[in-house]
């Protein structure tokens, strides 16, 4: 069958989404889903993946961790309808503390954990401004040391050099002046990176080449892809793509002060 091509572009949204639908149709998400255990941790591109595997709409605003906006770093807001991690077993929503279901992990459960930077070789970092390195912090090490899956979802919008030479420069007590919370980062070069690229080829499996980004107007951190594939299924992406526009921006989290 021949090759087609085609152009998409994504805004950040659009591309939580996508990579969020490709994330729930995972494997390993889909054994964990019907046999085991799954926890979402917060965060604004965890969101939408929780909200694809429970089946129902979440205030994404309140499942917000670390985040970027108003051209600041800030923390988890402070808010009384704040969503704690989400933990799901054997396809139901228990309400439990994180830790709790961590403690019972086998090799087959996952954790899905966003990320603040990727890079060419799909290396995700984490920042960290808890001096107890915050979500990496309590979960690494059990999920490292019983070989669970770690699946990291995370927009080309947040592609850096190297994550391992930006971990080198970061560090809270090490900054003398930050805009927003100071912060360390966590590396991790183990986990399943999923990124635009890997979203297209687990939905449709086609490739997909990052070819530039950025925009004003809205479309500040769209990123922009090649797709090429069968012709089918390129027509069959391109169509999705295309059914994500509108896909609603997030708002500034209830609880945080507007300076």
């Amino acid at each position: 069958m021949d090759k087609n091509r085609a152009m998409v572009i994504l805004t950040p949204y659009e591309s939580r989404r996508l990579i969020a639908k490709a994330v729930a149709r995972m494997p390993a998400v889909v054994n964990a889903l019907e046999n085991g255990r799954i926890i979402v941790a917060t965060g604004s591109s965890t969101g939408y993946v929780a909200e694809e595997l429970l089946g129902e709409p979440l205030v994404k605003e309140n499942f917000i961790s670390g985040h970027i906006t108003a051209g600041e770093t800030w923390g988890a807001p402070k808010n009384p309808d704040y969503i704690f991690p989400i933990v799901i077993i054997k396809g139901k929503r228990q309400f439990m503390k994180p830790e709790d279901a961590l403690a019972e992990f086998t090799a087959a459960d996952v954790f899905i954990k966003g990320a603040n930077a990727v890079d060419p070789e799909y290396r995700a970092g984490v920042f960290a401004a808890d001096a107890q390195g915050g979500t990496m912090g309590w979960a690494m090490g059990a999920l490292y040391a019983r070989g669970a899956n770690l699946i990291m979802p995370v927009g080309l919008e947040k592609l850096v050099a190297s994550v391992p030479e930006a971990a080198k420069h970061a560090g809270s007590q090490t900054l003398e002046y930050g805009m927003g919370l100071k912060f360390g980062m966590v590396p991790v070069v183990t986990a399943t990176v999923v990124t635009e690229i890997q979203a297209v080829a687990q939905l449709f499996g086609v490739a997909a080449y990052h070819a530039g980004g950025g925009g004003i107007a809205g479309s500040e951190g769209a990123v922009v892809l090649f797709l090429e594939g069968p012709a089918d299924k390129i027509a069959q992406a391109f169509a999705f793509a295309k059914s994500l526009k509108g896909e609603k921006p997030l708002a500034r989290p209830n609880g945080q002060p507007v300076q």
